[in-house]
């Protein structure tokens, strides 16, 4: 970081109005500061020779330049943590995917100017990305191409037949960085791979896209959960930006269930509301997967589920975008293992192989 001390920040918003209200959202914290702001990326691109700054907050749509052709550029040439500002649109998400495939550290929606009582909530959020982006670790953009980085050198176990949704399920946890971490997970799950539910801190309106780019990619089927669904081998429930995903019972079923009740540690999806239904419902069934994320979500219920007999994986230090969720996993001993991103799936069904109550063939 700069001498300072301070967060250096460079704002990029083909909005007037918008490169106000988010330099004066910078400007009133007492760890980071403006650096300069630019309408398009021709202009940002002689900012940030000039600033050299710690973050940069992108809009996805401008003029002159695209943003994501911008930030590939940006990504291949000089990388540095960006925090992509989306609009909240459908075409918005699709291009929000795509930015944090590029290696886009995290994304936040614009904020809504005309409700100043939410303004303060935003404030945080966005602060926070911006604290979490800075210590972020940017990852080689080789490992941000879809199907590129998901090899472990190793020959992944393969299961010999499909577990029922009754036996064993993976519980898989993220936050900032977890796109990329989930889809580079889900990518090496073969078809027959036990039911996977998975909260991944997101808005509304962005998870679906995010379920439809994992769909396009793995062999497994990826939905955004509507609740109510029977958990399915081979099929992968991502909690909706809206609501809460837990895991529920129907006699030998596994059932998925979403409700919108209050936020838990200021997220709602929440890790820990996914984590401890687990524990409640499938107990020693369950393989618990925490990733990438800032805070402390997850934690305590990583914990529940040891407590309740399922195994856990955490993703390792020097893998992780931010390493503040697995940490906190980690510092209250609720991971069996802790290994680096690549190696976690082969990990995962290498534990089902000898776990999973069903002959197995590694």
């Amino acid at each position: 970081m700069n001498t300072t001390n301070k967060i250096k920040v460079a704002i990029v918003d083909d909005s007037a109005l918008i490169r106000s209200v988010m330099t004066e959202i910078v400007n009133s914290q007492p760890d980071m500061e403006v650096a300069g702001v630019a309408p398009d990326p021709l202009v940002a691109r002689e900012l940030i020779k000039r600033t050299n700054p710690d973050v940069l907050t992108l809009d996805v749509e401008m003029p002159k330049m695209d943003g994501l052709d911008f930030l590939e550029r940006l990504m291949r040439l000089r990388p540095m943590p960006v925090l992509m500002v989306s609009s909240l649109t459908e075409r918005g998400s699709e291009i929000t995917m795509r930015a944090l495939e590029l290696g886009a550290v995290d994304f936040v929606t614009k904020p809504k100017i005309s409700i100043q009582s939410g303004m303060r909530e935003y404030t945080e959020l966005i602060t926070d990305k911006i604290r979490a982006a800075a210590r972020a670790r940017i990852r080689p953009r080789s490992l941000h191409a879809p199907g590129a980085g998901t090899g472990t050198g190793t020959a992944m176990p393969v299961l010999r037949a499909p577990l029922n949704s009754s036996e064993k399920l993976i519980i898989i946890g993220a936050s900032t960085g977890g796109t990329e971490a989930i889809r580079e997970f889900l990518m090496q799950m073969p078809s027959d791979c036990p039911g996977i539910l998975i909260a991944q801190h997101m808005p509304e309106g962005f998870t679906s896209s995010f379920a439809r780019r994992l769909d396009s990619l793995c062999k497994i089927s990826v939905c955004e959960s509507q609740g109510n669904e029977r958990v399915l081998p081979g099929h992968a429930y991502i909690a909706p930006g809206h609501s809460h995903l837990l895991l529920t019972r129907s006699g030998a079923n596994y059932m998925t269930r979403i409700e919108q009740s209050e936020p838990v540690n200021r997220h709602r999806p929440s890790v820990d509301v996914l984590f401890r239904s687990a524990a409640q419902a499938a107990g020693k069934n369950a393989v618990g997967v925490i990733l990438t994320g800032m805070g402390k979500d997850g934690a305590q219920g990583m914990l529940e589920m040891k407590g309740a007999g399922a195994y856990n994986f955490a993703q390792d230090e020097a893998s992780c975008v931010v390493f503040g969720m697995p940490r906190e996993a980690i510092a209250i001993g609720a991971a069996h293992e802790i290994a680096p991103l690549q190696a976690l799936p082969g990990l995962v069904l290498g534990h089902l192989a000898t776990h999973g109550g069903r002959a197995l063939r590694v």
